[in-house]
Protein backbone atom coordinates (compact mmCIF):
# COMPACT_ATOMS: atom_id res chain seq x y z
CA UNK A 1 0.00 0.00 0.00
CA UNK A 2 1.68 3.44 -1.15
CA UNK A 3 1.34 6.02 0.87
CA UNK A 4 -0.05 9.52 -0.78
CA UNK A 5 2.09 11.27 1.92
CA UNK A 6 5.02 13.29 -0.12
CA UNK A 7 8.46 12.51 1.40
CA UNK A 8 9.62 15.44 3.28
CA UNK A 9 13.64 15.32 3.35
CA UNK A 10 13.26 18.43 6.22
CA UNK A 11 10.86 16.33 8.21
CA UNK A 12 13.21 13.13 8.12
CA UNK A 13 16.63 15.11 9.28
CA UNK A 14 14.65 16.95 11.52
CA UNK A 15 13.11 13.39 12.67
CA UNK A 16 16.12 11.87 12.63
CA UNK A 17 18.19 14.56 14.39
CA UNK A 18 15.39 14.53 17.38
CA UNK A 19 16.14 10.54 17.66
CA UNK A 20 19.72 11.04 18.47
CA UNK A 21 19.09 13.62 21.15
CA UNK A 22 18.83 11.44 24.03
CA UNK A 23 21.31 8.66 23.05
CA UNK A 24 23.69 10.69 22.40
CA UNK A 25 23.33 12.97 25.92
CA UNK A 26 23.19 9.39 27.89
CA UNK A 27 26.38 8.16 26.03
CA UNK A 28 28.10 11.37 27.36
CA UNK A 29 27.28 11.18 30.84
CA UNK A 30 28.69 7.66 30.91
CA UNK A 31 31.93 9.16 29.34
CA UNK A 32 31.61 11.76 31.43
CA UNK A 33 31.36 9.36 34.66
CA UNK A 34 34.66 7.39 32.99
CA UNK A 35 36.27 10.45 32.62
CA UNK A 36 35.48 11.29 36.57
CA UNK A 37 36.10 8.36 37.58
CA UNK A 38 39.56 8.15 35.97
CA UNK A 39 41.17 11.66 36.63
CA UNK A 40 40.49 11.40 40.50
CA UNK A 41 41.81 8.03 40.43
CA UNK A 42 38.74 6.33 41.76
CA UNK A 43 37.30 2.98 41.47
CA UNK A 44 33.38 3.45 40.97
CA UNK A 45 32.37 -0.22 40.90
CA UNK A 46 31.20 -0.61 44.12
CA UNK A 47 27.90 1.68 42.99
CA UNK A 48 27.27 -1.42 40.71
CA UNK A 49 24.61 -3.98 41.25
CA UNK A 50 25.67 -6.64 43.80
CA UNK A 51 22.60 -9.31 44.12
CA UNK A 52 20.50 -9.52 46.62
CA UNK A 53 22.17 -7.12 49.11
CA UNK A 54 21.41 -3.53 50.58
CA UNK A 55 24.78 -2.61 49.22
CA UNK A 56 23.88 -3.40 45.63
CA UNK A 57 20.61 -1.70 45.23
CA UNK A 58 22.05 1.31 44.68
CA UNK A 59 23.46 -0.07 40.96
CA UNK A 60 20.18 -0.75 40.20
CA UNK A 61 20.16 3.03 39.05
CA UNK A 62 23.92 3.03 38.41
CA UNK A 63 25.40 0.47 37.14
CA UNK A 64 24.78 1.19 33.20
CA UNK A 65 27.04 4.55 33.95
CA UNK A 66 29.76 2.60 35.09
CA UNK A 67 32.45 0.25 33.79
CA UNK A 68 35.74 -1.47 34.25
CA UNK A 69 38.00 0.61 31.94
CA UNK A 70 38.12 2.35 29.09
CA UNK A 71 38.28 -0.41 26.42
CA UNK A 72 35.02 -1.86 28.32
CA UNK A 73 33.10 1.55 27.63
CA UNK A 74 34.76 1.99 24.13
CA UNK A 75 32.92 -2.04 23.50
CA UNK A 76 29.47 -1.04 24.63
CA UNK A 77 29.30 2.58 23.39
CA UNK A 78 29.14 2.14 19.61
CA UNK A 79 26.59 -0.79 20.47
CA UNK A 80 24.71 1.45 22.60
CA UNK A 81 24.23 4.50 20.43
CA UNK A 82 23.27 2.61 17.24
CA UNK A 83 20.44 0.28 19.13
CA UNK A 84 18.91 3.19 21.18
CA UNK A 85 18.93 5.26 18.03
CA UNK A 86 16.95 2.65 16.25
CA UNK A 87 14.42 2.68 19.27
CA UNK A 88 14.21 6.07 19.07
CA UNK A 89 13.83 6.51 15.44
CA UNK A 90 11.33 3.72 14.60
CA UNK A 91 9.80 3.41 17.56
CA UNK A 92 8.94 6.83 18.88
CA UNK A 93 5.54 7.14 20.45
CA UNK A 94 7.23 4.09 22.83
CA UNK A 95 10.83 4.87 22.94
CA UNK A 96 11.36 6.99 26.43
CA UNK A 97 8.77 3.84 27.89
CA UNK A 98 10.66 1.04 26.59
CA UNK A 99 14.31 2.45 27.27
CA UNK A 100 13.20 3.14 30.88
CA UNK A 101 11.37 -0.11 31.43
CA UNK A 102 14.46 -1.99 29.40
CA UNK A 103 16.75 -0.02 32.12
CA UNK A 104 15.17 -0.77 35.60
CA UNK A 105 13.69 -4.45 34.78
CA UNK A 106 16.78 -5.75 33.16
CA UNK A 107 19.41 -4.41 36.48
CA UNK A 108 16.77 -5.42 38.94
CA UNK A 109 16.41 -8.74 37.35
CA UNK A 110 20.24 -8.86 37.58
CA UNK A 111 19.83 -7.97 41.70
CA UNK A 112 17.69 -10.61 42.21
CA UNK A 113 19.06 -13.64 40.32
CA UNK A 114 22.75 -13.19 39.62
CA UNK A 115 25.73 -13.99 41.21
CA UNK A 116 27.46 -12.39 44.21
CA UNK A 117 29.43 -10.00 42.27
CA UNK A 118 29.67 -6.70 41.68
CA UNK A 119 27.95 -6.08 37.86
CA UNK A 120 28.39 -2.92 35.98
CA UNK A 121 28.23 -1.53 32.49
CA UNK A 122 25.93 -0.14 29.74
CA UNK A 123 26.04 -4.18 28.15
CA UNK A 124 22.33 -4.97 29.45
CA UNK A 125 20.93 -2.34 28.06
CA UNK A 126 22.71 -2.93 24.81
CA UNK A 127 20.96 -6.64 24.57
CA UNK A 128 18.47 -5.29 25.88
CA UNK A 129 17.61 -3.18 23.08
CA UNK A 130 19.21 -5.38 20.59
CA UNK A 131 16.46 -7.60 21.77
CA UNK A 132 13.52 -5.49 21.40
CA UNK A 133 14.68 -4.40 17.84
CA UNK A 134 15.05 -7.67 16.79
CA UNK A 135 11.88 -9.13 17.81
CA UNK A 136 9.47 -6.29 17.73
CA UNK A 137 10.18 -6.62 14.60
CA UNK A 138 8.91 -9.70 13.60
CA UNK A 139 6.29 -9.98 15.98
CA UNK A 140 4.88 -6.75 13.92
CA UNK A 141 5.34 -8.43 10.35
CA UNK A 142 5.78 -5.38 8.73
CA UNK A 143 9.12 -5.02 5.94
CA UNK A 144 10.54 -1.80 7.33
CA UNK A 145 10.83 -2.95 10.91
CA UNK A 146 11.88 -6.92 9.79
CA UNK A 147 14.80 -4.96 7.87
CA UNK A 148 15.83 -3.41 10.86
CA UNK A 149 15.32 -7.12 12.72
CA UNK A 150 17.76 -8.37 10.05
CA UNK A 151 20.32 -5.58 10.40
CA UNK A 152 19.98 -5.82 13.58
CA UNK A 153 20.63 -9.63 13.75
CA UNK A 154 23.62 -9.16 11.08
CA UNK A 155 25.51 -6.37 13.03
CA UNK A 156 25.17 -8.10 16.37
CA UNK A 157 24.44 -11.44 15.88
CA UNK A 158 27.56 -11.72 17.97
CA UNK A 159 25.68 -11.08 21.28
CA UNK A 160 23.64 -14.30 21.16
CA UNK A 161 26.82 -15.89 22.78
CA UNK A 162 26.99 -13.27 25.65
CA UNK A 163 24.04 -14.76 27.23
CA UNK A 164 26.28 -17.73 28.41
CA UNK A 165 28.49 -18.13 31.14
CA UNK A 166 31.18 -18.35 28.70
CA UNK A 167 33.82 -16.14 30.00
CA UNK A 168 34.25 -15.89 33.44
CA UNK A 169 34.74 -12.03 33.98
CA UNK A 170 31.52 -11.05 32.50
CA UNK A 171 27.89 -10.55 33.54
CA UNK A 172 26.42 -12.57 31.27
CA UNK A 173 23.24 -12.80 33.79
CA UNK A 174 22.79 -8.64 32.34
CA UNK A 175 23.28 -10.28 29.21
CA UNK A 176 20.81 -12.85 29.42
CA UNK A 177 18.36 -10.53 31.72
CA UNK A 178 18.57 -7.67 29.02
CA UNK A 179 17.77 -9.72 26.54
CA UNK A 180 14.45 -11.21 28.13
CA UNK A 181 13.32 -7.46 28.69
CA UNK A 182 13.57 -6.59 25.44
CA UNK A 183 11.53 -10.04 23.93
CA UNK A 184 8.90 -9.19 26.75
CA UNK A 185 8.35 -5.63 25.88
CA UNK A 186 8.45 -6.47 22.45
CA UNK A 187 5.44 -8.43 22.90
CA UNK A 188 3.50 -6.57 25.65
CA UNK A 189 3.57 -3.66 23.37
CA UNK A 190 3.02 -5.30 19.99
CA UNK A 191 0.20 -3.50 19.27
CA UNK A 192 1.25 -0.08 20.06
CA UNK A 193 3.89 2.43 17.85
CA UNK A 194 4.52 1.47 14.10
CA UNK A 195 2.20 -1.08 12.70
CA UNK A 196 2.03 -2.48 9.17
CA UNK A 197 -0.42 -0.65 7.10
CA UNK A 198 -3.85 -2.44 6.28
CA UNK A 199 -5.28 -1.95 2.97
CA UNK A 200 -9.15 -1.26 2.97
CA UNK A 201 -11.70 -1.59 0.10
CA UNK A 202 -14.69 0.20 0.24
CA UNK A 203 -17.80 -1.88 -0.10
CA UNK A 204 -19.28 0.09 -2.23
CA UNK A 205 -16.09 0.64 -4.35
CA UNK A 206 -16.16 -1.01 -7.60
CA UNK A 207 -12.74 -0.26 -8.52
CA UNK A 208 -9.88 -3.12 -7.19
CA UNK A 209 -6.61 -2.55 -7.09
CA UNK A 210 -4.89 -4.18 -9.74
CA UNK A 211 -2.70 -6.45 -7.54
CA UNK A 212 -5.92 -8.06 -6.62
CA UNK A 213 -7.21 -8.67 -9.57
CA UNK A 214 -3.85 -10.38 -11.08
CA UNK A 215 -3.29 -12.27 -7.41
CA UNK A 216 -2.95 -15.98 -8.55
CA UNK A 217 -4.53 -17.04 -5.20
CA UNK A 218 -8.19 -16.04 -6.60
CA UNK A 219 -9.90 -18.56 -8.78
CA UNK A 220 -13.00 -16.36 -9.76
CA UNK A 221 -12.08 -12.95 -9.81
CA UNK A 222 -15.74 -12.03 -10.75
CA UNK A 223 -16.53 -12.99 -6.93
CA UNK A 224 -14.77 -9.76 -5.56
CA UNK A 225 -17.82 -8.04 -7.12
CA UNK A 226 -20.25 -9.39 -5.05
Amino acid sequence: MKSNLPYNKDLEKLKLKHSLIFPITFLILIWFVKIFEWGLNLDLYYYGIFPLHTKGLAGILFSPLIHKDFAHLMANSIPFLVLSWGIFYFYRPLSYRIFLLCYFSTNILVWIGAREAYHIGASGLVYSFASFLFFSGIIRNYYRLIAISFIVAFLYGGLFWGVFPILKDVSWEGHLFGAISGLTYAIAYRNQGPQKPQANIPEDDESIPEEIWNSDHLENKEELRK
